[in-house]
């Protein structure tokens, strides 16, 4: 149902792209703003693990280091049908974990010295597979995706913007005048970004859910954001709004309207999904 939902929204970021060409006659316009936001992000998707791993001075975690976190990986992976991802640490107190990487050859799993500290053994293996879970079905890649779509619309859309202020476009055949244009061309980047935000949000229920089943410990992984979320909403957390959407709990993330503008959803409507597998109605 996450996948299909995923399938839905990316293709309603693609349609905001079409329609916005379309609508200005701009084929040739939307075309070279896609191939633009693709150079754009092809680095960023390449270097991914390196540019966020050295943003929080991570250091790689060796077997001698930690082999018992170097075997909850191991064992996750196995059943994840992965290879293993590098371990990586963040130095700081903040609990929080994140994946990163290209794809599953080239994947890491990060997390901070806190989140060591505060949870159970169930509860950190509930966080690790929802991880692996990102890794096993490429939600880097499709975020990058995403991102690439949406930053296609907000370049063509920031280009017709200021030629309507500058008063390059007057009344068209069609009736169009440059107010018109003005106010879609504002409302089309943030009607991507709300698709692209409820993207990220379906692939952590996703991520969820799948973790949930390569642990079989859902209880763990719901216990563990409960803890996870109280603690970093307390300090604020370490995310940057740049990279939030890669960690497991955001401090950035807001309820009833705010939640259109979150990487995250709910941590209550997740933990009821997560006991819900797991039987439990309270």
């Amino acid at each position: 149902m996450n996948s299909l939902k995923t399938a839905v929204l990316m293709a309603g970021l693609a349609g905001i792209l079409l329609a916005l060409g379309w609508y200005f006659g701009g084929t040739n316009g939307a075309i070279v703003a896609f191939v633009v936001a693709i150079a754009l992000n092809f680095t960023s998707y390449f270097l991914s693990d390196k540019l966020v791993l050295g943003m929080y001075r991570a250091k790689e975690v060796t077997r001698e280091d930690n082999p018992d976190l170097h075997g909850l990986v191991d064992e996750l992976a196995a059943h994840a049908g992965i290879p293993k991802p590098r371990i990586f640490m963040v130095p700081t107190d903040v609990p929080n974990a994140f994946a990163t990487g290209r794809d599953p050859g080239h994947s890491v799993v990060a997390v901070t010295q806190g989140i060591m500290k505060v949870l159970t053994r169930d509860e950190l293996k509930g966080v690790l597979s929802h991880e692996i879970s990102h890794i096993k079905h490429r939600d880097i890649l499709i975020s990058t995706i995403a991102a690439t779509v949406a930053t296609a619309i907000t370049m063509l859309a920031g280009v017709l913007r200021w030629t309507a202020i500058m008063g390059g476009i007057g009344r068209d055949e069609r009736g169009r005048g440059g107010l018109e244009v003005l106010l879609l061309a504002i409302l089309a980047p943030i009607a991507a970004m709300i698709v692209q935000l409820a993207i990220s949000r379906s692939r952590e229920y996703a991520a969820d859910e799948s973790g949930a089943r390569i642990s079989a410990q859902p209880l763990g992984l719901a216990d563990a954001l409960v803890k996870l979320s109280q603690i970093n909403q307390a300090s604020r957390g370490i995310a940057s709004p740049a990279t939030a959407h890669l960690f497991i709990v955001s401090s950035l993330s807001g309820a009833s309207f705010a939640s259109l503008f979150s990487t995250h959803p709910p941590i209550e409507e997740r933990v009821r999904r997560l006991r819900a597998m797991a039987g439990v109605t309270r």
